[in-house]
């Protein structure tokens, strides 16, 4: 309990919150990390995973190569990346985080391709969409939800990791849990651990929304404003 309470008076107190050591300042760097890194895993691996999931060829090998970034723990790839392209640059914690955040974003986005309704699918083909109408107009829409799942996965993943940007010398909410580690500051610590969650919980919730808002069929299940379904049909007067 003289932890809790003393991270809570530690982030009452005002002076923690301004300078370059404070916590908006660490906060805008860690939402830089986490917007950039994210934006340059989708940029990798959603438009590969979509096509793939289109054609319904070579996914399972894509997905697997992916997933290697699984595999590897983040830490060690910032450790050789420091060692292979020094510490006084961000692109050792961005190339790590990016790596991270490729599997969820290419297995949600492939797999959610690949289980679009194969009966609206194969009616739209009939009508004669072309393919790139069938991605674009149909498959994408169906897939929407599963694809934007693994970028809310990938954005709250990337959120608790960019605090390894502080082992590479850079900026984030990780400087202030390693600056209380070195001071002996445990009520700074676990401060600095509450802001983490805090931002991760809210950028969870700000996905949600986003996703409730941008859902292509959200609309199209929406029923239209003045038409009323009656409960039941009138009975029908038997004839004598």
């Amino acid at each position: 309990m003289n932890a809790v309470s003393g991270a809570w008076d530690w982030l009452n107190d005002s002076a923690n919150w301004h300078g370059t050591d404070g916590v908006w300042h660490r906060l805008g760097e860690h939402v830089y990390f986490t917007v950039v890194c994210l934006a340059l895993a989708c940029l990798i691996a959603l438009p590969i995973a979509i096509v793939l999931g289109h054609l319904g060829k070579g996914g399972a090998l894509a997905v697997n190569i992916s997933n290697v970034g699984r595999a590897v723990p983040t830490f060690a790839i910032l450790v050789l990346l420091m060692f292979a392209m020094g510490s006084d640059t961000d692109w050792p914690t961005i190339i790590a985080l990016v790596l991270f955040a490729v599997p969820p974003l290419m297995t949600n986005a492939y797999v959610g391709m690949r289980e679009a309704d194969r009966d609206v699918v194969e009616a739209a083909r009939g009508m004669g969409m072309t393919g790139g109408q069938l991605m674009f107009r149909i498959e994408l829409p169906l897939a929407f939800p599963l694809i934007w799942t693994g970028v809310r996965s990938a954005a709250v993943q990337v959120v608790a990791t960019a605090t390894i940007a502080a082992m590479a010398g850079g900026g984030g909410l990780g400087r202030i849990i390693t600056a209380g580690f070195n001071r002996q500051i445990t009520a700074q610590v676990v401060a600095g651990a509450v802001l983490v969650a805090g931002l991760a919980l809210l950028i969870e919730g700000i996905f949600i929304a986003l996703q409730w808002l941008l859902d292509p069929m959200r609309r199209r299940r929406r029923p239209r404003t003045g038409s009323v379904v009656p409960a039941s049909a009138p009975a029908t007067p038997a004839t004598p």
